[in-house]
């Protein structure tokens, strides 16, 4: 059991992390703060921290645990605040949904402290952000993928993995690099689309029109369009290289499928069509291997 967990940023991620942890009885306090007084207040009402700080050096006093869960644009600067508390033995892990940006941020500022710290990024959310929505299972039966430097301390990567274990989660490691370009891909290509292609619709004259008459398909391709505007800006500039990558990617099979539609091969486009539905019907989450560290 971990005697408290500092947490720096009251939101959906860092709140239900907490509530997690004190589900599974691994903390026994959480002192919380966020940029917001009112934020902190409404997470101690609804029993998410014990304790509210005035700071992130504050939030951190004291603690043996301690989760960065604001967006990864603001990473370094809380980096800053707090590099004076970063100790040996103490836990320090973020829940950034990209990792090159956030480890080369540690390295920056932490420098010979950085062994403290194991980067994290849990596959889990909502559409809907905020306290309000903390849940002390998202993170049950969900992956978190860890990404350990070769300066991170190995009794610390035990803790992380031990305590997302703790919490119902399943925990794989990778580098840096290959996380950024393998959710490229799954996560942060997929959410541009819904993005573009909702504003494409609307954006017609008759879209309002079109909309009433939308159905389950386009409810469930664009429930991701609903995201976080602010999470998803920094995401995408923060990993644009690898997901304008799989932008290109994209296009070009775009432009095949096109293509074959221009020339009225059915035969084709049956093809294209039936080796994706096959994949996607075999496809399972979380499957068929691991990724490697």
């Amino acid at each position: 059991m971990f005697k408290q967990l500092g947490l720096i940023g009251c939101g959906l991620m860092g709140g239900s992390f907490a509530l997690a942890l004190k589900r599974a009885g691994l903390v026994k306090r959480v002192v919380g703060y966020s940029k917001s007084p009112s934020t902190t207040e409404r997470a101690k009402k609804l029993g998410v921290i014990d304790m509210a700080a005035e700071s992130a050096l504050l939030a951190v006093a004291g603690a043996d645990i301690v989760l960065i869960a604001v967006p990864v644009a603001a990473t370094e600067t809380t980096f800053k605040a707090i590099r004076q508390l970063v100790e040996p033995g103490v836990l320090f892990m973020d829940v950034g949904s990209t990792k090159r940006d956030v480890v080369d941020a540690a390295r920056r500022v932490l420098r010979e402290r950085i062994g403290s710290f194991v980067p994290a990024h849990p596959i889990a959310g909502k559409e809907a952000a905020g306290i309000q929505h903390a849940d002390a299972l998202l993170y049950s039966g969900r992956q978190v993928i860890l990404t350990p430097l070769p300066q991170t301390a190995a009794d610390l990567l035990q803790k992380a993995t031990d305590v997302w274990s703790g919490i119902g989660a399943q925990v794989l490691t990778m580098s840096p690099e290959n996380h950024d370009a393998a959710f490229a891909a799954v996560s942060h290509l997929p959410h541009l689309l819904a993005f573009a292609y909702f504003s494409a619709v609307t954006n017609q004259p008759a879209g309002k029109d079109f909309l009433s008459l939308a159905g389950p398909g386009f409810r469930d391709f664009t429930r991701i369009a609903a995201s976080d505007p602010t999470i998803w800006r920094d995401i995408l500039l923060t990993n644009r290289e690898e997901v304008l990558k799989q932008a290109s990617r994209f296009r070009h099979t775009m432009d095949a499928l096109e293509l074959i539609m221009r020339t009225g091969n059915g035969e084709a486009l049956e093809q294209m069509i039936r080796v994706a539905s096959e994949g996607r019907a075999q496809w399972q989450m979380g499957s068929p291997r691991s990724p490697s560290r």
